[in-house]
């Protein structure tokens, strides 16, 4: 193909002056790139300019006659000689010169090597017959690797180049060639390391957007450039090569979604760019001999997943298959967590704000909270919310950093972590953020809008959040989600919610076990038998906040027992119903945004479309076979619900939506004038092309002749070699065998072109109305949101329906008016289902009563089940709460109001704190946020300390809450002077141990080599009445595997602490009752006693 002569002298600009920083002014006016740091980011890995480079020679062009080479030396050379100085002082940067370590270089002054230039002009006679998309996006890949022939001799040059330091320049290239042996001088010499106009375009893009990693579309690949590359390469585990000035790597455009989600997962930001001018309209138009314009279209990081590019719709067969491994699957919830603080300084008083949207979802969260120094109440937000990325402000408070940098590096795989993204601190200041989101609301005109003095009722340190998180969005164009008014709720009301703090949630494993972080072993994992994506999200959310309504938890349990004991065909049709449903609340979603590929609006359309009629069938056997208020409120809603589905599948035609044609996709165009109009004119070309055949075939006198198709060049006219002679001389030859030859006439050159460009111009068409189409859909996006609920709630009561069935569970009695828990022979419900049938767990009791004995301390051998039993009580009163069946075969329990633990001993590195210190931060929220109807954990505390101090704070805290918090209360300790507490409050506190069976060892009696045996235990696991008096750890220690000699010294100095102990109290009573003797008789019987 061609290539234009066209060149500039002071259209590019040293690279040298990215790496030596040095420069001079008139470079910097001719070079027309404005100069950034952010660019040496980008330039990481390009070459050196030797000292006589050349500024302004095109990368690719016509081999010129020597004369003409001349003439070009002089029209440059005095722009090299300006520049000389600038240049040759810069020396090549380590992180380059480290690259090519590994390289052998060869220079060669006379080796031959292309260079390249985008967008050259198309000659006028190929000009009509080859542009196709095809040609075009393999002339695009041309413009930019051409010269793969001659790989090894243009590495051999550009790396000999990298070799050398200064400005000493190893010459070379097809210019060397051209320029007579007496013109080898500075002046003379061309350099093969100016910029491409597509890099050109590629700085200006990276200087925009400076964070985010850019895939360039360039032809069928997608191209990263400068360190992005590098970055990419590592992440994806694909080769990275120095084309021109920058390192590049590239990744096909069909596995771009793959790559994306990669990159995504691992922390980055990720930018797509796209070229937004199509071939045909473009080689007719006034800039064909241009670059390809290009833009960026999406960004993507770990909460913002939303577009045609991330989602492809896959088939549910190939996601059980295995066929997608390859594929970053979306978490099950992917929220964007907004935080600010606001510091009184009169109150001395930390207020935290905080909202979290779900792109993908809808859902927004607000909060406003007071908080202390150890962010507990922020934590145990933020574990409920549970975000794949936080913004926070660049001033962010230390302890806040803290708390976030535990949370982020969690866990141990970087796909798993949490993304923060500091932002700059003046948009979270009240009147920036107030004015952003004044801005945006107040524009608002779809119906279900949120109102503009709703959001200004907010409290400030929401306002604080909301206006960077619409900041924020609006670069990624996801912005919408924050109008709607339905999708806005309180993440915490104590009248609504079971309060369970940070700790609780993880020393419960509500959510994720302890052991891995993972889902199974947890109560979660326990409840979870969804069918449906977001039934699994509702469930999390039911389980992490559960109900303290009476009446709502009445509802749920009765639907649970509906589910259970009905034999009605209905509800199975139903439960058939959810199966294998794509994630409707996110396609949803994604239309809503207008990002919904044609294949997912299909998939979502017709899914809804079927359970709305198919529900509808049911509706006569629901209103006259199911008696449960919420089940039928549920089901007789969603069918009307679903209604606007049904006329928008039938506006599309299925095989052209399948397979992504929007050119076809609309069945009736009457609705769609332009469309009309654009397909006639189509049609009419084609009709014109069809027509010429006669002509053809009269010029040819072949009446059978018909057009052919090859490489996707249509229309083609083929002949014969042996008949070439009748073929008219102004006929232009395509393509030829040995066999036939190919040609178009002037008329197809002329309509051909035409025709192709209608047909792109018909694409975008099409791509305009198909997101007004989308747009009308969004218009319902309320209503069937609502509808995607009430199918999410069903998922969920018939999952808990399931797990009672499965588990042996009893339905919970909840009293509101009494304050109590009352169980019989329960069970912890995760390590009951992790032991299985034949290991069955030991069922016990529990009764607290909070006018009566409402304190339980609990005693006993190291590993005798005390803190499970503890945890399952707990996870008891969730599920109860929740609205679920529970495991125990009776349980009669009040409504709490929060659960608060403090158990486990670990320290808190990234916040600073010890073990001890940890402890007592836990302690002491509980103790400020317990009341008379919550439920408190505490195990084992003040063993972080000495053994006085630790009991001393133990007693006083026990105390505190049995005498002034009275709260249901669950005491596990080794400090046997805190079951003393039974005898001082008789009426509220009461002894229990786990049972455990003794086998005292034998002492051996040879006095010389007295070897004590550790005593062997037998536990038990059943909770039994009083105090037990000893905690047997070295029975524990002989469990794992303490060497025997250290066990028998420890059980020796065991027995000689005991002996010592036990003297000193014999003494101490002793004298006791010595100072009690009155009389002879008295000293007499104590005598006695004591002979």
């Amino acid at each position: 193909m061609p290539k234009s002569l066209k060149k500039s002298c002071s259209a590019q600009t040293s690279i040298s002056r990215y790496f030596g920083g040095l420069s001079s002014s008139s470079s910097s006016t001719q070079c027309g790139i404005k100069q950034n740091p952010a660019d040496q980011q980008l330039l990481r890995g390009k070459q050196k300019l030797s000292s006589d480079d050349d500024f302004g020679m095109p990368t690719k062009r016509a081999k010129l006659p020597d004369k003409d080479q001349q003439l070009e030396d002089l029209e440059c050379g005095s722009e090299d000689s300006k520049l000389t100085s600038s240049r040759g002082g810069s020396s090549l940067c380590s992180s380059t010169l480290e690259k090519l370590k590994g390289f052998t270089c060869s220079a060669d002054g006379a080796s031959s090597t292309k260079c390249k230039q985008e967008g050259s002009a198309w000659s006028a006679a190929s000009d009509q017959h080859q542009i196709t998309n095809t040609l075009q996006h393999a002339a695009e890949e041309d413009e930019e690797e051409e010269s793969q022939g001659v790989t090894a001799s243009k590495q051999g040059f550009c790396l000999s180049m990298f070799a050398k330091s200064g400005g000493g320049g190893g010459g070379g290239g097809k210019d060397a060639e051209l320029s007579p042996p007496a013109e080898s001088s500075a002046t003379s010499r061309r350099s093969k390391s100016i910029y491409t106009p597509l890099e050109q375009q590629v700085i200006q893009l990276k200087q925009q957007h400076k964070d985010a990693l850019l895939a360039v579309e360039c032809g069928y690949k997608y191209r990263f450039f400068g360190e992005d590359a590098e970055i990419a390469a590592k992440e994806l585990n694909i080769m990275c090569r120095l084309d021109h000035n920058f390192m590049t790597c590239s990744i096909p455009t069909h596995r771009l979604f793959v790559h994306v989600r990669r990159l995504v997962s691992h922390g980055h930001k990720v930018g797509v760019v796209k070229q937004t001018e199509t071939s045909a309209i473009k080689a007719s138009g006034a800039n064909r001999n241009n670059l390809f314009t290009r833009q960026l279209s999406a960004l993507y990081t770990k909460s913002t997943l939303v577009g045609e590019d991330v989602n492809p719709v896959c088939r549910l067969e190939d996601v059980e298959e295995g066929g997608l491994g390859d594929v970053v699957l979306d978490p099950p919830d992917s929220f964007l967590l907004c935080v600010s603080e606001n510091w009184d300084k009169l109150k001395k008083q930390l207020t935290v704000g905080l909202v979290a949207v779900q792109p993908s979802t809808g859902d927004v969260l607000l909060d406003c909270f007071p908080d202390g120094s150890s962010r507990s109440e922020l934590e145990g937000r933020i574990l409920k919310i549970n975000p794949v990325e936080i913004l926070v402000p660049s001033d962010l408070s230390e302890q806040t950093h803290r708390l976030l940098l535990s949370i982020a590096n969690a866990s141990a795989q970087a796909d798993d972590r949490v993304r923060v993204e500091k932002r700059d601190s003046a948009q979270f200041e009240f009147a920036s953020a107030m004015n952003t989101v004044t801005e945006f609301y107040c524009h608002a005109q779809e119906t279900g809008s949120r109102s503009l003095s709703s959001v200004a009722s907010l409290e400030s340190p929401v306002i604080c959040c909301l206006g960077p998180l619409i900041q924020y969005l609006q670069e990624f164009n996801l912005e919408r989600v924050l109008r709607s008014e339905s999708s806005f709720r309180r993440l915490s009301c104590e009248s609504e919610g079971l309060i369970l703090s940070a700790a609780t949630l993880r020393n419960l494993e509500i959510l994720n076990n302890q052991t891995d972080g993972g889902v199974k072993g947890s109560l979660l994992w326990v409840l979870d038998h969804t069918r449906t994506p977001f039934g699994k999200r509702l469930m999390r959310k039911w389980v992490s906040q559960p109900l303290t309504d009476p009446q709502s938890i009445s509802e749920r349990q009765d639907a649970v027992q509906e589910i259970l004991q009905s034999d009605s065909l209905t509800l199975n049709s139903v439960r058939s119903l959810l199966s294998h449903l794509p994630d409707l609340e996110r396609g949803i979603c994604s239309i809503y945004h207008k990002k919904s590929s044609t294949q997912e609006f299909y998939l979502i359309s017709s899914s809804l479309s079927r359970l709305g009629l198919e529900l509808q069938t049911l509706l006569p056997a629901i209103q006259s076979q199911i008696g449960s208020k919420l089940l039928r409120s549920l089901l007789l809603d969603t069918p009307d619900l679903l209604v606007p589905a049904h006329s928008f599948l039938k506006v599309l035609n299925e095989k052209a939506a399948k397979l992504g044609n929007k050119t076809e996709l609309f069945s009736d165009l009457s609705g769609f004038p332009v469309l009309q109009e654009r397909t006639e004119q189509i049609r009419s070309v084609l009709g014109e092309i069809q027509d010429h055949r006669r002509d053809v075939r009269l010029t040819l006198k072949a009446p059978a002749l018909d057009y052919t198709a090859v490489s996707g060049q249509e229309f083609l006219i083929e002949v014969k070699n042996s008949l070439s002679s009748a073929v008219p001389p102004d006929w232009v030859k395509i393509s030829s065998t040995k066999a036939v030859s190919r040609y178009h006439s002037p008329f197809l050159v002329d309509r051909y072109k035409k025709l192709l460009q209608l047909r792109e111009q018909l694409l975008l068409d099409c791509q305009r109305e198909w997101t007004s189409f989308l747009d009308e859909f969004g218009e319902h996006y309320h209503t069937m949101k609502r509808a995607i609920s009430h199918l999410a709630t069903m998922d969920c009561l018939l999952s808990l329906a399931e797990v009672a069935k499965q588990g042996d569970y009893c339905r919970p009695e909840v009293c509101e008016s009494q304050h109590q828990i009352i169980i019989r022979d329960g069970r912890h419900p995760a390590i009951d289902l992790l032991m299985g049938e034949h290991n069955q767990y030991v069922p016990n009791n529990t009764e607290l009563q909070g006018g009566g004995r409402r304190t339980m301390i609990i005693t006993g051998p190291n590993m005798g089940g005390k803190s499970s039993y503890i945890r399952q009580v707990a996870i008891i009163c969730v599920m109860a709460q929740m609205g679920s069946y529970v495991p125990a075969s009776e349980a009669c329990l009040g409504i709490l109001d929060g659960i608060y633990t403090r158990m486990g001993a670990s320290d808190n590195i990234y916040k600073g704190r010890s073990t001890f210190m940890e402890e007592l931060t836990e302690a002491s929220e509980i103790i400020s946020h317990a009341t008379e109807r919550s439920l408190v954990i505490l195990d084992e505390l003040g063993r972080g300390t000495s053994t006085h101090d630790g009991i001393a704070i133990a007693y006083a805290t026990l105390e505190y809450f049995i005498r002034d918090v009275k709260a249901l209360t669950l005491f596990v300790t080794h400090y046997p002077p805190l079951c003393e507490l039974e005898r001082v409050y008789p009426e509220h506190v009461s002894n229990y141990h786990m049972a455990f069976l003794l086998n005292e060892p034998d002492i051996s009696t040879d006095t010389d080599d007295e070897e004590i045996q550790p005593e062997f235990i037998t536990f038990l696991y059943q909770l039994t009445e009083g105090a037990a008096g000893r905690s047997y750890g070295l029975n524990v220690a002989r469990l794992a595997d303490i060497p025997d000699s250290i066990l028998h010294v420890a059980a020796r100095k065991a027995r000689e602490l005991e002996n010592m102990v036990n003297a000193r109290r014999k003494s101490k009573k002793l004298l006791s009752d010595v100072w009690s003797i009155s009389d002879r008789s008295t000293l007499i019987d104590w005598l006695q006693s004591n002979s």
